[in-house]
């Protein structure tokens, strides 16, 4: 009992309730490991930093927070201290899954007015370029947990490599550049300026970041655990620094954040157990609801243009109820189950016409007896197996590139602007393009609802981890990659697949560049849907797969980020001589 230490009463929570397990009913299979361990993350020095606890004998969980840590170092554009997450955790000796919600939370002083501006309209600028939009951070505390709960080495030798990385510096590389240049204006007018420019220009390619500042902050947390972020001098830097910049913050506010343990999502599509994030992240009721319809048209079996409409009008109806019913479970009653009992999945995409795209102006909102009621590339993911079948799916975020951009003096810790990611309503989208209702509108202490889709599947033969950035457009890629594992996809396949989206509204068809051919384009187009091709590249997605048959491990970071995949293998034992 000792184990859960100060947590215990979170802990004890979720035990009560049942922590997910398998989603499937087939009988469970005899124990087996993987063949060693594996972690695919964005960046090589997070990878080397979970590799790294890996040999020397960690498990799964001190793999993480050494990925999280060094990732919050090497990925300023896409994470950090300032942030926060979901880290999906299976835990081999209990077969259990546990969602560790690490997600910011609006500060006691928030109101509906928070990002209004004087004639009460919301004001992008003042929610994503000040620290008005800035939630109170939670992976610090995330970080404490997975050390003190699951981890076995202590906070400080797991926070090592990132201590490193902070003082020695990372190198600049062209993907860190272009991230750069999307939010120089910003930067050139915050504290943050100082570390990240060179006399308010980029730097050179193959300089070096050095972060002193947030090395003294990872130190403090070293040496003193959450203590020494949420109280202390650190704390009262980060509310001098953030009020200074915009927000309201307290030392209360830091002081009583705590992380919150979830039950995650868990479904079958065809013969795959999914386990995946749960409330305040949309994304296992979307993936639920849209996969469920996608078995009822019997997707395997159609045609690949028909799949591809049915799985654009499949996501088109999910986010319509993401809009309309998602929200803090802590705030708001959420029908959940109703959303996604058998019943309405069988009803919700009976209106599906294979031939032709059904306007989102057309689809009635649906009723409940419980309607809920109130009183991209900018985030990162890691994916990790340990060699005892212990696995980690993580998508850590501070919202947009460089969040806020502002970073209080003497801290080193950038300031997300997670707050965007609460409803200004449903005429008026988020930085993403999504909107909401009332469920998910902005109240003290809440948490904004998330598109972070950290996923475990699991078909009896194979077993992968997989997650990815990429804002609103996580959920449609995570499905993507799931309908490729159902068709035997590799890890390789999975992170490489081209991607295309529908999120409900705007309604139109987004898709990478190069992902739809013109025959294909023609094609969606012929039945009434609206293309948008991007110009680019989305998503950043890292997946681990274990196939238990072969007995093989393996793993992939995106080729479209500067990720690094790397896998231990464990020596294979020797033939005894023949007598």
């Amino acid at each position: 009992m000792s184990r859960f230490g100060r947590h215990s009463r979170w802990v004890w929570v979720v035990l009560v309730l049942g922590l997910a397990g398998p989603a499937s009913a087939s009988p469970p299979l005899p124990k087996q490991t993987p063949p060693g361990a594996a972690v695919a993350s964005a960046h090589p020095l997070a990878t080397a930093a979970g590799i790294e606890m890996l040999a020397a004998g960690g498990n799964a969980f001190d793999a993480a927070v050494a990925v999280s840590a060094t990732l919050a170092v090497v990925e300023p554009y896409s994470s950090g201290l300032g942030g926060g997450g979901f880290w999906l955790l299976y835990d081999a000796d209990t077969s259990r899954s546990l969602m560790l919600d690490g997600r910011e939370r609006a500060p006691l002083s928030a109101g509906i007015d928070l990002l209004l501006d004087e004639n009460g309209e919301y004001d992008r600028a003042l929610a994503l370029d000040t620290a008005r939009g800035s939630g109170i951070p939670g992976m610090v505390a995330a970080l404490d947990w997975l050390a003190t709960e699951r981890a076995r080495f202590p906070l400080a030798r797991l926070l090592a490599p990132a201590i490193r990385a902070a003082e020695q510096g990372f190198e600049v590389t062209e993907h860190f550049l272009t991230r750069l240049e999307y939010r120089i204006d910003v930067l050139r007018e915050s504290p943050a300026g100082a570390v990240f420019l060179v006399d308010g220009e980029p730097p050179a390619l193959g300089a070096r970041i050095v972060q002193p500042d947030l090395a003294a902050t990872l130190r403090a947390v070293a040496e003193s655990g959450r203590d020494g972020f949420y109280l202390g001098p650190v704390a009262e830097a980060l509310v001098t620094g953030a009020n200074a910049r915009g927000a309201d913050w307290s030392l209360q506010d830091l002081a009583g954040y705590e992380v919150a343990l979830r039950i995650p999502q868990t479904f079958t599509y065809r013969d795959i157990a999914i386990t995946t994030a749960s409330l305040p992240s949309s994304g296992g009721v979307v993936l639920a609801e849209t996969l469920a319809m996608l078995e009822a048209h019997d997707f395997e079996e159609l045609s690949d243009p028909d799949q591809r409409h049915l799985a654009l009008e499949a996501m088109r109806r999910a986010y319509r109820d993401r809009a309309l019913y998602l929200g803090d479970p802590d705030f708001v009653q959420v029908p959940v189950a109703e959303l996604t009992a058998p019943y309405y999945l069988a009803r919700l995409g009976a209106d599906i016409d294979l031939t032709r795209a059904t306007p989102s102006a057309e689809l009635a909102p649906p009723t409940f007896s419980h309607p809920a009621s109130g009183s991209g590339t900018d985030t990162t993911h890691f994916s990790i197996i340990d060699a005892n079948g212990n696995r980690v799916a993580a998508t850590l975020s501070i919202n947009t590139l460089f969040g806020s951009g502002q970073m209080p003096p003497g801290t080193g810790v950038l300031l997300n602007n997670e707050l965007d990611d609460f409803s200004p309503g449903m005429a008026t989208p988020n930085a993403w393009g999504l909107v909401g209702g009332r469920a998910n509108q902005v109240e003290a202490s809440k948490r904004p609802l998330s598109s972070m889709s950290p996923t475990f599947l699991d078909d009896g033969a194979r077993v992968a981890v997989l997650g990815t950035p990429g804002g609103s457009r996580i959920i449609s890629m995570v499905l993507l990659g799931i309908l490729d594992f159902s068709r035997g996809g590799s890890a390789a396949s999975m992170v490489s697949r081209p991607r295309f989206h529908h999120q409900y509204l705007p309604d139109v068809v987004q898709f990478e560049q190069g992902a739809l051919s013109a025959p294909e384009q023609a094609d969606l187009l012929r039945r009434g849907h609206t293309l948008k091709e991007l110009g680019r590249t989305y998503g950043n997605m890292q997946a681990v797969v274990w196939d238990r048959v072969a007995g093989t491990l393996r793993a992939a970071a995106d080729p479209r980020g500067e990720g690094a995949a790397a896998v231990i293998e464990l020596p294979r034992p020797r033939a005894l001589p023949q007598r």
